[in-house]
């Protein structure tokens, strides 16, 4: 049974409540308000800088908008190195689901072991991390395909290289961040980087962009350089020098093309040479630009220098006779000999046949500090002046410390070194009427203004000299080319081996041959070195005059120069063998 309440007899009910309470639960609410509203003005007016700060460290970036790399051309604008896109793989790692097929087919993709790729994705706490640097594109549109929760693209540029070996030493290569690590690539990073712009954004935990911020610097793109080197004649001379080197079972081999008046370097390579987009397992040997970086003893090519010197002071005549002998001069203890007898012969047959013993006869007569002068008027002993990383001084020791048979042995090429670029560069001296000129690797239409070493008439003294050394009865017969004029001089230098140059029959030998063409009006010099070869031949004359043969000829027809004499060559014996 129910009872019915009087809730307005309740003495609990009925009593009165204080005013000043529920005054003061409405002003604590009121407060508590304006408590809020102080905070968010706090936050969004004075203080609005720190937080700002604060959201941009989690969300606002800059991304940096990459500038095109200048392409390389050749002198004919064929493109030599350029940039392509090519897309990059990277990852969230906390948000990559680790399917195990899924990861397989990745790596496969990624062409990395699957050990490789779980490394890479085992440290959770980090936002981003690249997986592959600059993939094929059709690499990436497989990554694209397999759908995966956390992999994700970037595009970048990816350099390219079209003549491969044959221009790779020439042109180097960059690295993955686009900088230039090797070749012209290294020598003017600068002017072919430009310069990368900037984006401001906001970006959401996965890296897109929700909102751009600031104002977009534009990218600069780098600019293009277009260099001396003829591509067609690059390839051709590659080719040939590769070819003499299996040939001749050589360890090495490098060739050297100038323009004798503009002093343009038409064409440089090395054989081993590497591939600029394949560099995986690459050695020493590959990478080495041996026509700059590494000096040998010349040899016999030093001998036109000598004499010019001699024909220059008047101490000889192209016509003087030198006693030779029977081949053999002994010096202060020491002694040197010639291939074999040559008993009379004159300043010019001193040439042809490579006569050490002419050669040190003639020098003999002269100081030290001539020849040294002489020397270093060409170039020998300095670093040449061109804009390209590794190039060399070789060695020319101060004329005061000469004895009198270093003296007789510089004159015919032992005692000093230069490197195959420096005895191009200083047979401009015979080319160009006495005057060394110099070289460069950028296009140039303008004739180069040399620095007098000999005589006009000296020059051309010895330019018929040096056509005598490459006819009949010369050391440098094989030369000749068909069509035109040449004229050159062989070397063949002991290497060293220690301290010394090995025993008689555990010797080895470095092949030279330095030419013009055509000689009455040189239009190109070329030079050729083959290191060690084994096959059994080993005179310059044999082995690296036929190449210097084949690109000379090649060249100059490529040039547009048109031949000095009847098309019938003119060898008519085998080349004489030179003095050691």
């Amino acid at each position: 049974m129910s009872r019915s309440i009087a809730y307005t007899s309740s003495p609990l009910l009925a009593s009165r409540t204080p005013v000043w309470r529920s005054k003061f639960i409405v002003a604590a609410i009121a407060l508590g308000f304006v408590g809020l509203a102080a905070r968010a003005a706090y936050i969004q007016v004075i203080a609005n800088d720190f937080f700002q700060k604060q959201g941009e460290v989690r969300f606002a970036r800059t991304l940096e908008l990459p500038s095109n790399r200048g392409r390389i051309l050749d002198r004919n604008g064929l493109i030599l190195a350029s940039s392509v896109p090519a897309p990059s793989i990277w990852a969230i790692p906390e948000d990559v689901e680790r399917d195990k097929a899924q990861m397989q087919k990745l790596a496969k993709l990624l062409d990395m072991p699957l050990a490789d790729l779980n490394k890479r994705l085992e440290d959770e706490d980090k936002s981003f991390v690249w997986l592959k640097r600059q993939v094929d594109e059709s690499v990436a549109q497989q990554i694209t395909a397999l759908g995966l929760k956390g992999i994700y693209q970037r595009m970048e540029y990816r350099r390219q290289y079209p003549e491969g070996e044959a221009a790779a030493h020439v042109v180097g290569f960059t690295n993955v961040e686009d900088k230039g690590q090797e070749g012209i690539e290294l020598a003017f990073n600068k002017e072919l980087a430009g310069r990368n712009g900037s984006r401001r954004v906001i970006k959401d935990r996965l890296g897109r962009v929700v909102e751009a911020v600031g104002e977009t610097v534009a990218p600069a793109d780098g600019h293009d350089l277009q260099l001396s080197v003829d591509s067609k004649v690059q390839f051709f001379a590659y080719q040939k020098l590769r070819d003499a080197v299996l040939l001749h079972k050589a360890k090495a081999g490098s060739v050297v093309v100038l323009d004798v008046v503009t002093g343009e370097v038409l064409a440089l390579a090395n054989y081993p040479s590497y591939s600029p987009m394949k560099r995986h397992n690459l050695s020493g040997a590959q990478l080495r630009n041996r026509a700059l970086t590494d000096t040998f003893e010349p040899g016999s090519v030093m001998k036109p220098f000598t004499i010019g010197l001699a024909l220059e002071t008047g101490r000889v005549t192209p016509q003087t006779p030198i006693d030779t002998g029977a081949g053999r001069l002994t010096i202060t203890g020491s002694t040197i000999s010639d291939s074999h007898p040559n008993g009379v012969l004159t300043v010019e047959g001193v040439i042809q046949k490579s006569s050490n013993i002419g050669t040190t006869k003639i020098a003999m007569q002269m100081q030290p500090r001539e020849m040294w002068e002489t020397f270093s008027q060409a170039g020998f002993g300095q670093k040449p002046q061109i804009s390209f990383p590794g190039a060399v001084s070789g060695r020319l020791r101060p004329y005061k410390t000469w004895r009198p048979i270093e003296q007789a042995t510089m004159s015919y090429g032992y005692g000093l070194s230069a490197s195959l670029f420096q005895m191009a560069r200083s047979y401009t001296v015979f080319s160009n009427d006495g005057q060394i000129i110099p070289v460069t690797m950028l296009k140039n239409s303008e004739p180069a203004v040399g620095v007098p070493v000999f005589s006009a008439r000296t020059a051309g003294q010895v330019r018929k000299m040096l056509q005598l050394a490459a006819g009949p009865g010369g050391t440098g017969q094989k030369a000749q080319t068909i069509g035109y004029s040449v004229g050159g001089k062989s070397g063949t230098a002991y290497k060293q081996v220690g301290k010394g140059y090995g025993s008689a029959g555990n010797r080895k030998y470095r092949g030279w041959f330095v030419g013009m063409a055509p000689i009455e009006k040189p239009r190109i010099i070329i030079g050729v070195m083959i290191d060690e070869p084994g096959a059994g031949q080993y005179y310059g004359g044999a082995v690296a005059a036929p190449v210097f043969s084949e690109v000379a000829q090649q060249t100059l027809r490529m040039m547009g120069v048109q031949p000095d004499m009847a098309v019938k060559p003119q060898i008519v014996a085998e080349a004489e063998e030179e003095s050691l």
